[in-house]
């Protein structure tokens, strides 16, 4: 970015520019509509409305979880979609090159960066896609309960579009049983009353 050829600190210029590229994150439209309804909910609110997500229900994980670990992953969880664009939950032929499309682009996206916040950034994308430590579970625990409440709370908006069956919200929350299990409840109750008032399709 030429604009910032002033800055004559090499590493500074580098992040200046790389948080000026991942404000496109405000551009990034997700299929989740606010709870208003006035619109579809962009990358930023999501990643933002995740931390707080995983700040307000820690209490809920089932083992130790740092959660300052959470929330820098779930703030940078979507960052690749800079490049690599939304891919809705429920669309298995988007999800077929999801994983190509996302490394390119997070090569592309940290590429901006010094090696040592390159390899930051990257290794919590890592683990959040790998899902194995407690932080990442949580995480994903959080990602997943977000947009049910949601659709919950807008008639079924996306599950409504996508046609989503009560089983694929089920499976995709499954890891809140072990990580989670008090929010597997209230997932568990909460497709159970969709199914029930014809926001959600039935098995």
């Amino acid at each position: 970015m030429k604009e910032f050829d002033f800055i004559e600190n090499e590493r500074l210029r580098k992040q200046i520019e790389f948080l000026v590229t991942i404000d496109r994150m405000k551009e990034i439209l997700r299929r989740t509509v606010l709870i208003d309804k006035s619109k579809r909910e962009n990358d930023a609110e999501h990643s933002w409305h995740l931390a707080l997500y995983a700040m307000i229900l820690k209490e809920y994980c089932a083992e130790e979880t740092d959660i300052e670990r959470v929330i820098k992953i779930v703030l940078i969880h979507d960052l690749v979609e800079v490049y690599a664009g939304d891919t809705f939950a429920y669309d298995a032929d988007a999800h077929l090159d999801k994983e190509k499309r996302e490394k390119e682009a997070a090569a592309k996206l940290f590429g901006m960066l010094d090696d040592d916040q390159r390899d930051e950034i990257n290794a919590l994308r890592e683990e959040f896609e790998q899902g194995k430590t407690p932080e990442a579970k949580f995480a994903l625990v959080c990602d997943r309960l977000q947009p049910l409440i949601h659709n919950f709370l807008t008639e079924g908006h996306t599950w409504q579009e996508g046609r989503v069956q009560a089983h694929q919200v089920l499976e995709r929350n499954n890891i809140a049983g072990d990580t989670a299990p008090e929010i597997r409840s209230l997932i568990e109750k909460a497709v159970e009353i969709s199914v029930e008032k014809g926001i959600l399709f039935p098995d």
